[in-house]
């Protein structure tokens, strides 16, 4: 089954929830508006429908593979990412300054979805670049942003991410890797990072290791690490490649899924000490490491996003071509494709809804960024920035947790067949199990929504948000269709559920941590589920003018019976996880260690 681009409801969610046209007002995005992300959304369409996507099955039935520290990648990848690379792709939202093409991120998730629904394993590489790309935008000195950014942005070099270590996992207090000072000014580096996407691989000149590591003498904890640059390959003053840094890979891992993305276990340092450039000041990395880290959190949240759209596309095609069981109305006489079966049916709009409520949620959150980092207004952009950074977790925890249910489903409705790795269902669901654990577990985005997002301003961003909430609800009374209707019941009983769970975590945080945190996750799903829902409100008012108006009928009345369902069937559970998160603490501490 090939892949299709959904680009008719991307650039729904990007006209009509993002508002691209008020985006295009900004100064430095004159030329962003709706027919340029359209342009640039069907070209990104065509490649990746034909250059990346036919390579996914290859991919996980042909992995990278590791021989004396050399990384050879999945036949046809090198290619593949030579073609990214040369159409621009890499810099699409990056700064013309550096040879991007800077649009925004609002149409830049779109495209990074394609990509990773085309092959997440491919679509790795270049998202850790981008992470690279913004944390020396960010932090890095004029002297480093001139030594590596246009070859990052071209898609030249690539960048990783190298933050765990054995010991550490996500305690990065524990990081033990060293930077000894040397006169000219460069550290050497020495230690073990594991882990690392893409840290090495045969698609690219030179790669450029962002890695967090603890000078000599630097207080312990997560106070005393620092950020550094360590290439591959050593940078010559003209820009050209030197010798060999002594940064080596030791090994890569066998995985559950994404099996042509090499994770590698980078060893610095056996032969002298790798030499590394620090960014910043001394004792701030993990400060600037966030940078990259909020960048990927949103990136996977997307990923979770392209693979249930995958995995979405496979059942329905599925469903249509498999012949079994008579329609119990009676309504043919013969067996019939299972999509006749109320049930199947039922498993396809789940997916569905999922996706385009995350899509849409996902979408919004990149618009605000845009505003948050580049409105003229300093209140819009400090409005935007609590808003995109709120959404942070929801995008990466909500959609990564929804892109398990989706995948799952998918191999559900192929029955045994999808049971069985020929078909190529399993696989969707083998990769999107890495979404919910990497760049931050669930849990990790939870706290990060407890205690940075809600606790620590009491609650007050959060009952903005369902403030805008309650105007949509209003809308869509005034509206007063039946589905409008239906939905503002569903959409107000969430809200409230909504509330009452801010209150509780805002109320709680310091005086019974325990309480709050047993209900963290929950929380978030909570949070995720409300504003997707909100979303697909806010999509089902667009789409009944624009359906009023004669604009392609049968999308908009699929938007609305989409948004409808979302309603009924996952909006709905919002009042059960309040009871769970205000009154379901006790139950989850109860029960004494020794009898687990």
């Amino acid at each position: 089954m090939t892949y299709k681009a959904p680009v008719k409801d991307m650039l729904f969610d990007i006209r009509h929830l993002a508002g691209i046209d008020e985006i295009a007002k900004i100064p430095g995005f004159e030329d962003a508006g709706f027919d340029t992300a359209q342009a640039v959304l069907e070209e990104c369409a065509k490649f990746n429908e034909g250059v990346v996507a036919p390579l996914n099955v290859e991919g996980d039935r042909n992995p990278s593979s590791w021989k004396d520290g050399k990384v050879t990648t999945t036949p046809g990848f090198k290619e593949a990412f030579k073609q990214y690379a040369e159409g621009g792709w890499q810099g699409l939202q990056h700064p013309i300054d550096f040879g991007g093409q800077g649009l925004p991120k609002t149409i830049g998730a779109a495209c990074g979805e394609m990509l990773n629904s085309a092959n997440l394993s491919f679509a790795l590489c270049p998202l850790l670049t981008d992470g690279a790309i913004e944390a020396l935008l960010t932090a890095g000195s004029d002297e480093l942003k001139a030594g590596y950014l246009e070859n990052l942005v071209a898609g030249k070099w690539t960048g990783t991410m190298n933050l765990t270590e054995p010991q550490a996992g996500s305690d990065l207090s524990l990081v033990r890797t060293r930077a000894e000072p040397q006169p000219d000014g460069t550290y050497k580096i020495s230690g073990t990072k594991i882990y690392i996407t893409y840290g090495e691989h045969d698609m690219a000149e030179n790669i450029v290791h962002l890695v967090l590591a603890r000078v000599v003498g630097a207080p312990e904890g997560v106070k005393g690490i620092s950020l550094f640059v360590v290439p591959k390959f050593m940078v010559n003053k003209d820009g050209s490649l030197g010798t060999r840094n002594d940064a080596h890979c030791v090994s890569i891992e066998h995985k559950l899924g994404i099996k042509a993305s090499p994770t590698a276990v980078l060893q610095f340092g056996d032969n002298g000490g790798a030499v590394g450039y620090l960014v910043g000041q001394e004792n701030r990395g993990l400060e600037y490491m966030f940078i990259m880290m909020n960048a990927a959190r949103y990136a996977v949240g997307v990923q979770g996003i392209a693979v249930a759209e995958r995995a979405y596309q496979k059942a329905v095609a599925y469903a249509k071509d498999r012949v079994q069981s008579r329609p119990v109305d009676g309504s043919m006489n013969t067996s019939a494709p299972i999509i006749h079966h109320p049930d199947v049916k039922r498993m396809l709009m789940t997916m569905r809804a999922y996706t385009e409520g995350c899509r849409a949620m996902a979408t919004v959150a990149a618009s605000a960024y845009d505003a948050a980092h580049h409105h003229p207004d300093a209140e819009v952009r400090k409005q935007n920035q609590a808003f995109y950074e709120f959404l942070v977790p929801l995008v990466k925890g909500y959609s990564t947790e929804m892109s398990l249910e989706v995948t799952s489903l998918g191999v559900q409705v192929h029955g045994g067949m999808g049971f069985i790795e020929e078909t190529g269902a399993a696989q969707y669901y083998r990769d999107a199990k890495i979404l919910t654990i990497y760049e931050g577990t669930t849990a990790i985005q939870a706290n990060d929504l407890v205690g940075r997002k809600t606790a620590r301003d009491g609650g007050q961003t959060a009952k903005g948000i369902a403030a805008q909430i309650e105007k949509t609800e209003q809308a869509l009374m005034k509206s007063a269709t039946a589905h409008a209707k239906a939905v503002a019941s569903r959409l107000t009983a969430a809200r409230k559920a909504f509330v009452d769970a801010v209150e509780f975590v805002a109320g709680n945080t310091k005086a019974s941590p325990n309480a709050v945190f047993a209900g963290s996750v929950p929380y978030l799903m909570l949070a995720g589920n409300v504003v997707a829902g909100w979303q697909m409100a806010r999509a089902l008012l667009a789409a009944q003018e624009l359906g009023a108006q004669g604009e392609d009928k049968a999308f908009m009345e699929a938007k609305i019976a989409t948004a409808r369902f979302y309603a009924d069937h996952i909006l709905s559970k919002a009042p059960g996880i309040r009871d769970s998160i205000v009154e379901g603490a006790e139950s989850v501490t109860a029960l004494a260690l020794e009898a687990f």
